[in-house]
């Protein structure tokens, strides 16, 4: 992302190479979304699947409630959830970062030391050889997961928000002949004597996480032998290669600062959740989304650094907001008493009204609800906007293809013509301006786009504006019903962005 918007940028990773086993498995419309702005969707497409509807059952094996995804037309133009294969996902990735002349990648190198000054931060690696260099900086972000010695070396800490289990994650690459025999959906069993999740990954990829019970060593239950006893309700070991078995800890943690000077965190050296709705990867994606538009507009002398402080602000509350509900979902699959377990049960399919009850995924993701959005109480503020499919002549194409990830003003172009949009925002400098209106309403703007299934004006009748504001990250800074409070919001938003 740094890259794309030409900024000199040095990455540096301890290791050489991609680790060759899957860890994260589920991304949503949003990452897909940002992958596409960066040109690699077509790549990463054949390593990607939807994610099939859930299914969780209950203490005694009866479907308590299933989670599915929104219908068509999709809201951003993706399935809405998704699972892929890291590896070749992660690859797709490292090489679409080192295309970027002004992108410089050192693998096997190690930060070793870490200062941070007024005007720049001072970073000392160590390289495979033992051999030290001493680089400037005018920003560090650590990348660096769980153990982030920049999170270390910063004096930033960890906040336990009180989630400690231990799992085991076992990946199989299942025989073709053997498929058949497994659930055809994912699923939650949520059996008190080991609580258990079934995901369908792409292709043969299936992974199993299993609840690891007082007085098991986490060690030996790794071991192939016991893999097999455990998954033997399934699976026998004939029917599939074994691909991973890690035990883990699952953790609610978040970080107390995101930011310290020049110096920032993202993704696990910032936060980590429990897996149950696959959104550990999607967190860290949402972080530098959040966080690279806003060293653009530094770095080239559009916004102050005081554009940073509400990093923190913003993404911390998304990710506590989102770990409490991760929470909760897993502390309900994970009762171990068979008494709350039963009447756990009772109460979800109470709530159905004596039916297993039907969510979506995308109403557990919750919107932004503080930092850079306009006031409380306005319409769509904090909330992903939506991508609708333009058609032009043959073609249809989504609609950041006519944008770009870049600051936008979007009209409802029944109610407001791009003209007048563009005399009102040019307050703002590099932002995009588009009217858009349904692909046969004669009556609307002549140059506006024309979406196909009409998502984004019944996004605009749904919260009453003729107009959205939105940030690069696609998140709404604000929409307005009237042509009078749209300048308003122009201008608060000119002045919080200088």
């Amino acid at each position: 992302m740094l890259g794309a918007r030409g900024h000199s940028t040095l990455v540096v990773d301890r290791l050489t190479g991609i680790y060759d086993k899957p860890r994260a498995i589920a991304l949503d419309h949003e990452i897909l979304r940002h992958f596409d702005n960066m040109g690699i969707a077509d790549e990463v497409l054949p390593h990607i699947a939807p994610f099939t509807a859930s299914q969780h059952f209950g203490a005694e094996g009866q479907l308590i409630r299933r989670i599915d995804m929104v219908p068509e037309p999709y809201p951003l133009g993706y399935t809405p959830s998704m699972v892929f294969t890291q590896p070749p996902v992660e690859a797709v990735l490292r090489r679409h970062a080192e295309s970027f002349d002004c992108v410089t990648i050192e693998l096997g190198t190690e930060m070793v030391a870490l200062q941070s000054r007024s005007d720049e931060v001072v970073a000392t690696l160590k390289n495979a050889s033992g051999e030290y260099q001493t680089i400037t900086a005018k920003y560090v972000t650590g990348c660096d997961g769980a153990w982030s010695r920049v999170r270390e070396l910063s004096g930033m800490r960890l906040e336990d928000l009180v989630f400690d289990e231990p799992w085991l994650v076992v990946d199989v690459q299942v025989h073709e002949a053997a498929l058949g025999n497994l659930p055809q959906t994912s699923a939650q069993f949520c059996n008190p004597a080991r609580p258990t999740s079934y995901i369908m990954g792409p292709k043969n990829h299936r992974r199993w996480e299993i609840m690891l019970l007082p007085g098991e060593d986490p060690r030996e239950m790794e071991k192939p032998e016991n893999v097999w006893r455990l998954l033997s309700p399934w699976l026998t070991p004939d029917e599939g290669k074994l691909w991973r078995a890690a035990a883990y800890r699952f953790h609610a943690l978040v970080a107390d600062e995101w930011r310290r000077g020049r110096v920032m965190i993202a993704g696990d050296a910032a936060h980590q959740q429990p897996p149950f709705i696959g959104q550990g990867m999607c967190q860290g994606l949402r972080d530098v989304s959040n966080l690279v538009w806003r060293l653009d507009r530094i770095l080239k002398g559009q916004s102050s650094e005081k554009l940073l402080d509400t990093y923190t602000v913003e993404r911390k509350r998304h990710v506590r907001a989102l770990t409490g509900k991760i929470k909760a979902i897993g502390q309900t699959i994970c009762e171990r008493d068979p008494a709350a377990a039963a009447a756990r049960d009772a109460r979800i399919l109470a709530e159905g009204g004596g039916k297993p009850p039907v969510l979506t995924r995308q109403e557990i993701v919750p919107p932004i609800e503080e930092g850079l959005i306009a006031a409380e109480g306005t319409p769509a503020r904090g909330l992903l906007f939506p991508q609708p499919v333009i058609v032009e002549g043959a073609s249809a194409r989504l609609l950041d293809t006519f944008t770009g990830p870049e600051w936008r003003l979007v009209l409802d172009g029944r109610r407001i013509r791009a003209g007048e949009g563009e005399a009102l925002a040019e307050a703002i400098d590099g932002i995009v301006v588009k009217a858009v209106a349904r692909q046969n309403d004669d009556a609307a703007d002549p140059s506006a786009l024309r979406e196909k299934d009409g998502v984004l004006s019944a996004w605009f009748d749904r919260h009453g504006a003729v107009a959205a504001l939105v940030r690069p990250d696609h998140y709404v800074f604000g929409a307005a019903s009237n042509v009078e409070t749209l300048r308003q919001q122009i201008a608060d938003l000119r002045t919080r962005l200088a």
